[in-house]
This record gives structure tokens, C-alpha cells and sequence, in this order.
């Protein structure tokens, strides 16, 4: 890891193919000696990682989709309940990134943090299967809150909030070093590299489209413990592959500086230290916009105060260095941006609770005698993301390109935006169609029967689950490569956690509205509107409140997004 590393000249060159023999600068490989860009990283590597990504998800949503059918069924809970319990286990899985891209960041590395994730993926999924063996009479028993043995349903959930943890390190740093594979400072890896975040995310959607189709119906008509038995077995499969790319893997050359965390940390102690220090702040900051010359310095001034020594008699300069003070002003820019898209992953939550408990009163029959599961239409915004991801990047790239004359057609956060806007459209069709169900529940006398099925194909609730989709292309995909691309390399499996926690704290805040729903509209014994009985609540309100949210949202977001300063000097 302490060999120095050639410089070869190459990346001044306007070759659209790399040179053979020369070196890659800032990477070394599984020994720590220099890396040929021949042999080493671009897609020749990215393809083993993305491959375990797609058997990561294709576990992780084998789990998760169905979810909500075996609380409110083998578990006995209410819907409500079922619900609150699946956002709030969705919603820690979405911030425990945060924990395992800091232990990848500043302690194992990305690489060492994935073989962890993985072994743990495997344990924990295994013992998940295994607390479904016990049996249980709940279908039988009507207005209980659980049946199950409590030692059972202890065992399940700290099982599933293992597999949470080991997802939390897995995706930011598989994703962290995926990316890393491609050089930024080779115009051909460049440019690849931004296909890599498209590719990478078709992947991950074709890992759930299959998982969601295949394992909900076994989980739904064979075994529960086989349901979550597969993707035990999946991930062990996984950790071979990845494994076996080690040797063609760029690792990230250890930077010989204090650590990232300090340094940030450092600058908002000294800045908040020298908070009533007036002296020469005008002439550090007139310094540090003639350094860097751009808008960025112009924001947060009160971080130039970490500019100052502690004792301005002192003739010691300051504790943080001008570069120091920029790179935490570069993540504190991200605040915003991440509080604006918050709504979007509380929309995007109800697919996996709302969605399903919708379409499992639906008409789910194929021909005479199959019937698909609730949980089996989520694999369709799999199917959106397959079929777009491939438009976006071979199409819609190259037309917008030619509108804006921008080398990747809409800007990041132009591309987020998008998104947030279809999410809006999505809650409007979502709440029509829902509206429609209790139409023909009045119609035919079943609103109090929750337990009857509503003559209604449950292709209704299609168009909804493909506009997820194509939101996720827009929104997701844009906020993957915006999070990476906008912090220290050295913090990019952060970064890439603090995209992921907008799920959690989306998912949160879906489950607290419920929450506070329930007690507003379900008083004095009355339903709700997210009813036991589906037919008696108004699922329908709760989505147009939803879409009020979102673009008030929205208005925040385009805000946040015209006042961003990039912080790289690159194409975006």
C-alpha cells in the first residue's frame, strides 16, 4: 500500500481507448503494489460486483416484499400495525448504511466490509427461515394481536434486523466500490462511469423483479422457511463470485492525512470555537473566494471562522486549512438536497404495505385456477426500471444531450427532479384507482366484508407500480451518482449512505403519519382511514395527501437545486 504510484501522462491524452501499460494514479491492487489499467477495475470488474448486488437484492426483497402477508397472517397483527412495523424495519434498513459506510470509511474498507456484510446476510437470513418452521394458528383466530410463541417472534425480529444490518453495509460500499473500479481521470472511464450508476441500478431492479415474482409465491403457497430459505442460499453463492473478481479489483491507495472525519469534524469545532472571534474575517473570506474563485465560498460563511486562530495575537495560523473549510461546506451543500427528497421516499414506501394489502382484495386470478400474490405486482417496477433504464441511457441521454448541449443530457440534480415530479402523478393515479375499488365494493355490498374479494382485476394497481419504476430512474439513479460524486473520495460510501437513509427517513415518516392518521380519523371505534377492513378506510385520502406533500416538496426541492454549487469542476 506505500509503493508510489507512476505517472504515466496518459490522462492528458484525448484517446478514447486506454493505453495498455500504463498505470492507474490513486490505485493499488489486493497487495498494495500499482495496478495496469489493462488488467485491473473498469467493466471488467464492475461486472462481478454488480452481479453480487443483484443477488443482494434479489435476498433482500425476498424478504421484504411479502413482508406485510406474513405479519398480518402467520404473525396475527393488524394492518396498521403490520404496517407501522414494516416502515420502521424498511426505515432502519435505510439508515444503517450510514453506520456501514463509516465502518468502511474509516475502519475495514469497502472491500473487507462486504465480505462482513455478506457472512452476516447468510446468518441471519438462515435463522429467519428457521423461525418459520414453528407453527402457528393464527388464519385460524380472529381479533388477536399475535398467536405465535413469543420466543418465536422475538427470534424473527432480531433476525430481521440483522439482515437489516448486513444490507446497511452492503449496498453503500458495494455501489462505493463498484464506482471506484472506474478512473475519473481517463476520459473513456469518465464517461463510462455515469453508465455504470444506470446499469448498476438495472441490475439491482432485475434481482427484485425475479425475487418478488418467485419467492412471494412460494411464500405464499409452498413454505415460508423455503421462501426465506433461497436467499440464504443466494448470498452464499454471491460471496464466491465476489470473491473470485478479487484479483482484477482497483482498491483506493490510502491517503497518508488525517482522517476525513476529522477533518470535517475538525472545521465545525474550530468554526464553532471562534464563533464571537471578529478580526479578519472579511480578509479570510475575500481569501478564500480569491482561492477558489467560485460561488461555494460565498456559502456558510460562518465555517470561515475555522479560518481563525484561537489567539489572534499569535502569529501560529489557523488549526483548518482553506481546502478543509470548502470540503465541509461541500457536505453541509448536501442538507438540503437530502431533506427536499424525503417526501419521495415516503411516497415510494406504500409499495411494499399499501400497495399489496390493496391488491390483496383484488380479483388476483389467472385463468381457472392460479392466483398470484398481492406482493407478486411489485416485480413489475423491476420490470419499468429493465425496460427504461436501457431508453435513458441509449436514448433519452443522447436527445437531451443535443437539446442542452450537456455531455450527460440532464444535470444530477436535474434528473432528481424528474423523478419527484412523476412521484406526484403517481399518488394522483394511485388514490383514483383506489377510489375506484371502493366504488365497487359499494357497488356490490362488500364493504363489510374485508375478507371478500372485490370483482376487480388487480391490473388495476398496474399503472401505479410502473410509474414507481419510472421514477426510480430518474430519482434513485440521479441521487446514487449525486451522493458519490459530491463528497470526499475518501467518504463515498458515506455519501452513498446518506442517499439511502432519504428511504429510511421516508419510510419513518410514512409510518408516523399513519400513525397520527389513525388517531385523528379511526376515533370513538370508527374506521379509519387505514382500516383493518380496507373496504371502510380511505386509503384514497391518505395517497392526495400524499400528493399535496410531495409538491410543496417539490417547490422546496427546485429551490435547494437552483442555490446548489457543485463542488467538482466536471460535466455535470
Amino acid at each position: 500500500m506505500d509503493e508510489t504510484v507512476a505517472t504515466t501522462g496518459s490522462h492528458s491524452t484525448g484517446v478514447e481507448i486506454p493505453l495498455l501499460n500504463n498505470f492507474v494514479d490513486g490505485a493499488v491492487d489486493y497487495r498494495g503494489h500499482q495496478v495496469l489499467r489493462s488488467k485491473s477495475g473498469f467493466w471488467r470488474s464492475a461486472r462481478f460486483i454488480i452481479s453480487v448486488e443483484v443477488a443482494e437484492r434479489f435476498s433482500y426483497y425476498g424478504v421484504s416484499s411479502n413482508l406485510i402477508t406474513y405479519l398480518t397472517g402467520p404473525l396475527g397483527q393488524s394492518t396498521a400495525t403490520a404496517a407501522v412495523n414494516v416502515n420502521a424495519w424498511t426505515g432502519t434498513a435505510s439508515l444503517l448504511p450510514l453506520v456501514g459506510g463509516f465502518i468502511a470509511d474509516a475502519f475495514l474498507g469497502r472491500y473487507r466490509t462486504i465480505i462482513m456484510a455478506s457472512l452476516i446476510y447468510i446468518l441471519a437470513i438462515g435463522m429467519l427461515a428457521l423461525t418459520t418452521l414453528v407453527p402457528s394458528n393464527c388464519e385460524n383466530l380472529v381479533g388477536v394481536t399475535s398467536c405465535s410463541p413469543p420466543l418465536q417472534v422475538i427470534m424473527f425480529f432480531i433476525s430481521l434486523y440483522f439482515v437489516a444490518f448486513a444490507q446497511g453495509c452492503h449496498k453503500p460500499c458495494a455501489l462505493a466500490f463498484g464506482a471506484d473500479q472506474f478512473d475519473a481521470t481517463d476520459p473513456h472511464e469518465f464517461r463510462a462511469k455515469s453508465s455504470f450508476f444506470n446499469w448498476w441500478y438495472f441490475g439491482m431492479s432485475a434481482g427484485p423483479a425475479v425475487g418478488v415474482f418467485v419467492l412471494s409465491y412460494i411464500q405464499d403457497n409452498l413454505s415460508w422457511g423455503l421462501g426465506f430459505g433461497i436467499p440464504c442460499i443466494i448470498m452464499g453463492l454471491a460471496l464466491i463470485v465476489f470473491l473470485l473478481g478479487t484479483k482484477t479489483y482497483r482498491f483506493p491507495k490510502k491517503i497518508e492525512d488525517k482522517n476525513a472525519f476529522v477533518r470535517i469534524g475538525q472545521v465545525f469545532v474550530e468554526a464553532a470555537r471562534n464563533w464571537r472571534t471578529t478580526p479578519s474575517v472579511a480578509s479570510l473570506e475575500e481569501k478564500a473566494c480569491e482561492t477558489f474563485a467560485h460561488q461555494g465560498s460565498q456559502q456558510f460563511k460562518f465555517l470561515n471562522k475555522a479560518l481563525l486562530s484561537h489567539d489572534e495575537l499569535n502569529e501560529c495560523g489557523p488549526v483548518c486549512s482553506i481546502d478543509e473549510v470548502e470540503e465541509a461546506k461541500a457536505v453541509l451543500r448536501l442538507v438540503p438536497i437530502w431533506a427536499s427528497c424525503l417526501s419521495y421516499s415516503t411516497v415510494i414506501s406504500q409499495t411494499t404495505t399499501l400497495f399489496t394489502k390493496q391488491g390483496a382484495t383484488l380479483d388476483r386470478s389467472i385463468g381457472s385456477a392460479f392466483e398470484i400474490p398481492a406482493a407478486t405486482l411489485q416485480s413489475f417496477i423491476g420490470i419499468s426500471i429493465i425496460i427504461l433504464i436501457p431508453i435513458y441511457d441509449t436514448i433519452l441521454v443522447p436527445l437531451t444531450r443535443y437539446f442542452t448541449k450537456k455531455p450527460f443530457g440532464l444535470t444530477m440534480l436535474q434528473r432528481i427532479g424528474t423523478g419527484i415530479f412523476i412521484s406526484i402523478g403517481l399518488m394522483v393515479v394511485s388514490a383514483h384507482v383506489e377510489s375506484k375499488r371502493l366504488e365497487t365494493a359499494k357497488e356490490y355490498g362488500l364493504l363489510d366484508d374485508p375478507a371478500a374479494t372485490i370483482p376487480m382485476k388487480i391490473w388495476w394497481l398496474l399503472p401505479q407500480y410502473l410509474l414507481v419504476g419510472a421514477a426510480d430512474v430518474f430519482t434513485i439513479v440521479g441521487m446514487q451518482e449525486f451522493f458519490y460524486d459530491q463528497v470526499p473520495s475518501e467518504l463515498r460510501s458515506i455519501g452513498l449512505a446518506l442517499y439511502l437513509s432519504v428511504t429510511g427517513v421516508g419510510n419513518f415518516l410514512s409510518g408516523f403519519l399513519i400513525t397520527i392518521l389513525q388517531n385523528i380519523t379511526g376515533h370513538n371505534g370508527e374506521d379509519g382511514w387505514i382500516s383493518d377492513n380496507m373496504n371502510r378506510g380511505h386509503i384514497d385520502y391518505f395517497y392526495y395527501l400524499l400528493a399535496v406533500i410531495s409538491t410543496v416538496a417539490s417547490f422546496i426541492y427546485v429551490y435547494a437545486a437552483k442555490s446548489y454549487v457543485y463542488n467538482k469542476k466536471r460535466p455535470v
